[in-house]
């Protein structure tokens, strides 16, 4: 059957006709195009228009029921427009389908479905199934188009747009394919859709007064007016015959009365049900065919008595058998025992003529002697006899037993069988009579089994048909929202990247003002003041410099204390010091933006789904790559506990807290000098009013009665600090400091001639003209010795060198794998830089970059991989054997040191406090007045 395709030209306005149309009675011109059927789109030139009439449910109380209503969309906005009739000038209201998700239910009446908003639901119902399906298809790629159509943000700033509609209609094309994968396009109904469909009659169209919009009766109002007017102005013009409408409504009422049932339709005709005839007679036949075979079963009556008696019969006569067998074979055995008394009677008559031959005593007394050893010998044998008897009568009590119990067990196998018997007796009845039912009834019970089987491939094919809708809903609302994610992503870059690009653009103008500033020199006083006032201004620091669009663009912008309290941009003296660490800070803050989706986030979902810790080869990387701000308290609490647990012990904190009160320590003046000189880039230990410098004070003062051999050392106050920022807990970071200098740290570390620390730097030496061949020829040949700086970063682990987040994620994997990571990330940090170091030529200028050239390291992720991947291998066994030997090296020059120096006072004490001719002595001058 061909369909009829309407395809009007489209204007540009918002509804979904002319004037000319609304104004008059005209109907636009239609061209009808075929329509093929199954699974494919017709060939269109132009679109035809997302119109037609829809019952809405609506209203309030008692009032809410279905209203007709005009819903057209307008693409522009991705709105869904809808008037109480099609010649209204005001819709009513609007559906934005931009976020919206639709829905159709298998159980509900048919051809409702919903369309869901953030803010509400709308519940619409379409004539015929086929026109919802046709609705939600349309208006689900009426949303995929609007999202499409919307321009991407460029991926830089200076990158220009290019045209987007092949590109468009390819995206389009493909979703057109997806959409067929999981449901075939839906024939467009044309005279239900369409602008054509604006001039047919409305169905079940309710009252007037039940359909007029008492939420909207100012636009009701402003319509009618409209309509009256609109009425007049074309009052004698030429309108459609009266006739038109009524003639369309009986051919479309023609078209949805169902049509009548085809021959082939089972149960709806009763001319073409399955002839009786065949049936009875099939029927008849299976009957005579189960009666003669009934008739040879030997199962029933005749045939099983016959067969009874013959197995009666059978089972007597093999009784006589075995009875007979049994007598014969007693009969045997007493003829054995005759002979055997026969053969004892003859003997005992051989034996008594010998005693009556036998001349003299002495023979007849061995006789009776002999005769006596038998009389013995046979009283054994008869017990022995007697014995066996009665375990023969034990014997065959059992086996009477037994036999008895096969006999009740025969007896319930004959029983049973019996039972069977019968059943199936009953059943060959049963099975009889039900052949000899009359035909109706059986006709009856499959005619009721195939209604109700068409009945249930009627809802499969309904479940079937929202299936494949929703999961098509499904598939183009998880595009949609991968694509704003994807959107909003590039936002952030763009964000991150325009933060960096003002970055630069202030540095420029602050060179800028000084180079002016130098150009004009003393003698205009007034513009020189003035330009210093400029350069204050570019360096001073506030959070809220962001302006509001900076502000919607970035999530987060950077605040002058990070989440440990250090400040983000240092207030250093030297202003390009100053600029130098503005410009830093938004290098961290653009690295954390965009490192943020892609590695933070699931580093923490990782960090979350972690349980109890216990070491494994997955804690390993994990502490490598950083543990986030909440969890890091609970984790270094637990490193510091694996550590220390042989050397804590209930209360021993308080009590060296309390030996201090009690007498006063001779580091306690060089912990006080300390103090104010650590950190002074962060609130915690600057703020009068903080209670960290006591905090501090008490933990160093507890760690020098712990350790009386170390007692206190610069940079010990420091390596507190930084346990103290962290886990917030005055005993918990003493355990670690006891943790890093007793356990981690090799002996004679922290002592007073530092002898493993000089170690270590002859160590790193070694390593960095192993990995770093052309980095180490290049300050040889300069002459610059690294350990003036490197020596400091062993001593406190980096707490002075490296920006806040990436010395913590350094002290991370410090506290689990110990000083092996220091070493690492020192070789990561002359990696990292060795390109800009080689650029310098100058000794003076390599010293200078190399006192601040670590806090220009941004990308914490960039170091972390040198660290542990580009400086491989670094076996342990080799960081052992280079320590053994430089330690030998070094305690033999410390020995002759100190042998010189003995040396040397020896010669000065044999030679006296002699004074020079011509110098006066000490005692003269006192005595001159």
């Amino acid at each position: 059957m061909e369909d009829a395709q309407e395809n009007p030209a489209e204007s540009s306005s918002s509804v979904p006709w002319s004037e000319e149309s609304a104004g008059s009675a005209k109907v636009p011109e239609v061209s009808l195009s075929e329509e093929s059927e199954g699974c494919t789109r017709p060939l269109e030139e132009t679109p035809p228009k997302l119109c037609g009439y829809l019952s809405k449910f609506g209203g309030k109380g008692p009032i809410r029921s279905w209203k007709s209503r005009w819903f057209f969309f307008d693409e522009r906005k991705c709105h869904l427009y809808y008037s109480r009739t099609a010649q209204d000038a005001n819709p009513l209201d609007s559906i934005d389908l931009s976020s919206a998700v639709f829905d159709c239910k298998a159980d509900a009446e048919e051809g409702t479905f919903e369309i869901k908003t953030p803010n509400r639901i709308i519940t619409l119902k379409a004539a015929t199934k086929q026109v919802m399906l046709y609705w939600l298809q349309q208006l689900q790629m009426k949303r995929w188009e609007f999202h499409n159509s919307l321009p991407a943000p460029p991926a830089a700033p200076d990158a220009a747009l290019a045209g987007n509609g092949p590109a468009l209609r390819l995206e389009l094309e493909q979703e057109e394919e997806e959409q067929e994968a999981f449901l075939c396009p839906v024939k467009t109904p044309t005279e239900l859709v369409g602008v054509a469909a604006a001039w047919q009659p409305v169905h079940a169209k309710p009252s007037a007064l039940q359909n007029i919009s008492l939420k909207h009766l100012g636009t009701e109002i402003q319509n009618t007016m409209c309509n009256i007017r609109g009425n007049k102005q074309t009052q004698g013009a030429g309108h459609r015959p009266p006739g038109e409408d009524s003639a369309l409504s009986e051919e479309t009422q023609r078209e949805e009365q169902p049509s009548p049932p085809g021959p082939g339709a089972p149960g709806k005709d009763p001319a073409n049900s399955p002839k009786p005839r065949p049936k009875s007679s099939l029927t008849t036949s299976l009957i005579q065919k189960a009666r003669s075979q009934s008739n040879t079963f030997p199962l029933f009556s005749e045939g099983l008595m016959r067969n009874r008696t013959a197995q009666e019969k059978a089972l007597a006569l093999e009784q006589q058998v075995l009875m007979l067998t049994k007598e014969l074979k007693a009969q045997k055995e007493l003829v054995k025992i005759l002979h055997k008394a026969l053969e004892a009677a003859q003997q005992e008559k051989r034996v008594s003529s010998a005693y009556l031959a036998a001349a003299q005593d002495k023979d007849r007394l061995e006789l009776v002697r002999h005769k006596v050893r038998q009389i013995a010998e046979l009283g054994r044998r008869v017990e022995a006899l007697e014995r066996e008897r009665e375990s023969l009568v034990q014997t065959a009590s059992l086996r009477e037993q037994e036999i008895r119990e096969l006999q009740q067990h025969v007896q319930l196998l004959l029983d049973k069988n019996q039972a069977k018997q019968q059943v199936i007796c009953k059943l060959s009845e049963k099975v009889t009579q039900d052949f000899m039912k009359a035909p109706e009834e059986a006709d009856r019970d499959f005619l009721s089994q195939q209604e109700k089987m068409e009945h249930l491939k009627d809802d499969m094919e309904a479940y079937r048909t929202q299936n494949r809708f929703l999961n098509s809903e499904i598939h183009q609302v998880t595009k949609i929202w991968r694509k704003v994610a994807e959107k909003e992503k590039a936002l952030l870059m763009k964000c991150a990247y325009l933060q960096a690009q003002n970055c630069r653009v202030e540095s420029k103008y602050l060179t800028g003002l000084r180079r002016l500033q130098e150009a004009l020199g003393v003698e205009a006083s007034e513009c020189s003041e003035l330009l210093k006032q400029l350069i204050q201004e570019a360096l001073q620091w506030e959070a809220s410099e962001a302006s509001a669009d900076s502000i919607v663009l970035s999530p987060s912008t950077v605040s002058e204390y990070d989440e440990y309290g250090f400040l983000t941009v240092p207030n250093y003296e030297v202003e390009d010091l100053r600029l130098l660490a503005k410009i830093q800070a938004l290098e961290v803050h653009s690295h954390h933006l965009l490192a943020h989706e892609a590695v933070e986030r699931p580093l923490r979902e990782r960090w979350a789904t972690l349980g109890e810790l216990a070491p494994s080869a997955e804690l390993k990387q994990l502490l490598r790559e950083g543990v986030p701000h909440e969890h890091r308290p609970r984790v270094w609490r637990w490193l510091i506990r694996l550590r220390v647990r042989h050397l804590q012990a209930p209360g021993c904190y308080q009590a060296l807290l309390s030996r201090g009160q009690a007498c006063k320590h001779p580091a306690a003046r060089q912990i006080e000098l300390d103090l104010n000189r650590t950190f002074p880039n962060n609130k915690h230990f600057t703020c009068p009013t903080s209670s960290f410098p006591d905090k501090l004070r008490r933990v160093l003062l507890a760690f020098s009665w712990q350790n009386p051999t170390i007692g206190y050392c610069q940079g010990l106050n420091r390596l507190a600090a930084i346990a103290l920022l962290v886990l917030d807990e005055e005993e918990s970071a003493f355990w670690c400091l006891v943790a890093i200098v007793e356990t981690i740290m090799p002996a004679d570390y922290y002592s007073k001639t530092l002898l493993a620390s000089q170690v270590d730097q002859r160590v790193l030496q070694d390593l960095l003209l192993e990995k770093l061949p052309r980095l180490m020829a290049h300050l040889g040949q300069r002459r610059v010795d690294l350990s003036f700086i490197t020596f400091n970063w062993f001593l406190v682990v980096f707490a002075d060198s490296l920006i806040s987040n990436i010395l913590l994620q350094v002290w991370d994997a410090f506290l689990y794998e110990g000083i092996k990571v220091v070493f690492r990330y020192a070789l990561a940090i002359f990696k990292y830089n060795e390109e800009a170091l080689l650029r310098l030529q100058d000794s003076l200028e390599i010293y200078q970059y190399l006192h601040f050239f670590t806090k220009t390291i941004c990308d914490s992720r960039k170091l972390m991989h040198i660290a542990f991947n580009d400086m491989n291998p670094f076996p342990m066994k080799q960081l052992r054997q280079l320590r053994a030997a430089h330690r030998e090296r070094l305690e033999a020059e410390l020995n002759e040191l100190e042998q010189l120096k003995a040396e040397y006072l020896e010669t000065r004490a044999a030679q006296g406090p002699s004074v020079p001719e011509g110098c006066p002595s000490e005692d003269e001058g006192e005595a001159e007045p």
